[in-house]
């Protein structure tokens, strides 16, 4: 296994070009995430996984109550980085072609044209995506996993980088339809954000106190973002590192409280968040506590705990629970 000192070569003057890339790109998301602290105080971790989110090329659910700072984290990230933006307030009489687009019959050209919806943009914020019909639900699926849509047989390349930052409350169920076990296989990660400490509260309450909104400053690219995603892919993983999330994995598949374990795409979403969080904190190679902090936002909206053991339990909590009592109990390579 690498060691935990930083490589001779990031060390070294003069590095080669490639040691500078990687550091160009730490200091891209360095500064992403120095803008996103300044619309969401308090929250440093949810932060930084917002940002390796999309330093991976995934998507991200943002699922807590209301009032935390969900849209607001979500804006905050699209914002933070300068390309197209849309925002999709999902209601029940949503239909797909509101999400895609639709093709329409020009009579002055005599010919049917596609008008692209508001899906070709390079950040989606799907608001309150579980209070919309799982008919419009699933329009989001070809995009999300393939990059492209596919409307009346014909496939449309979707702008680069592609990103569908989604929100909804676990709380309130009414009006709601939770999303399917397929449809949270494609998002990366699932945060929580959580209640502000008093003091990140307090400075709350003070800038809420009159003036002008604190503004995100963009901090990188649409093309700056391509090629973070693209140095994300060398950071190195030793073959311990990969045992290590494998039999993270197994257990969960062996789990007598789990239902369904995780999927092989949750396995390549762990490896690539991995790889993602290393070049985040400065480095060319993944160590085991960047697993162990990825563990559950990767894995716990990917696993279905069974309804007995869920008695009396949230089953995301449960989920979220059982995920860090395996990582307790997998010995950790050394």
């Amino acid at each position: 296994m690498p060691s935990r000192d930083a490589p001779a070569a990031w060390t070294e003057a003069g590095g080669t070009e490639g040691v500078v890339s990687l550091e160009a790109a730490r200091t891209r998301l360095a500064a992403i995430e120095h803008s996103l602290r300044t619309v969401l105080q308090g929250k440093p971790d949810v932060v930084t996984l917002s940002v390796v989110c999309l330093a991976a090329r995934g998507h991200l659910l943002i699922e807590d109550v209301p009032g935390v700072g969900k849209t607001t984290l979500a804006q905050g990230l699209a914002r933070a980085v300068d390309c197209t933006f849309h925002r999709l307030q999902f209601t029940s009489d949503m239909l797909p072609s509101d999400v895609l687009g639709v093709t329409i019959y020009n009579a002055r050209t005599q010919a049917f044209e596609f008008k692209q919806g508001p899906i070709f943009t390079n950040i989606l914020l799907a608001d309150e995506i579980n209070r919309t019909t799982p008919k419009t639900q699933s329009a989001l699926l070809e995009a999300m996993n393939e990059r492209q849509v596919t409307i009346d047989g014909r496939g449309y390349e979707l702008p680069q980088p592609f990103m569908v930052v989604a929100t909804q409350n676990p709380v309130e169920h009414h009006g709601t339809y939770p999303l399917p076990e397929s449809q949270l296989d494609r998002f990366l990660m699932r945060l929580r954000i959580g209640y502000p400490a008093r003091e990140s509260e307090r400075e709350i309450l003070r800038a809420s106190g009159g003036g002008p909104p604190v503004q995100v400053t963009p901090a990188a690219t649409g093309a700056e973002i391509l090629e973070v995603q693209s140095l994300v892919e060398q950071v190195t993983v030793d073959p311990s590192i990969v045992d290590y999330m494998l039999s993270i994995v197994e257990r969960t598949r062996q789990h007598d409280a789990l239902a369904l374990g995780v999927s092989p795409r949750g396995s390549q979403a762990l490896y690539r968040a991995a790889q993602a969080l290393a070049l985040a904190s400065g480095r060319d190679y993944v160590i085991p506590d960047d697993v162990k902090q990825l563990a559950v936002p990767v894995f716990a909206h990917r696993v279905v705990v069974n309804t007995r053991a869920a008695l009396g339990q949230r089953r995301s909590d449960l989920g979220e629970r059982i995920i860090g009592e395996i990582l307790q109990h997998v010995d950790v390579p050394l």
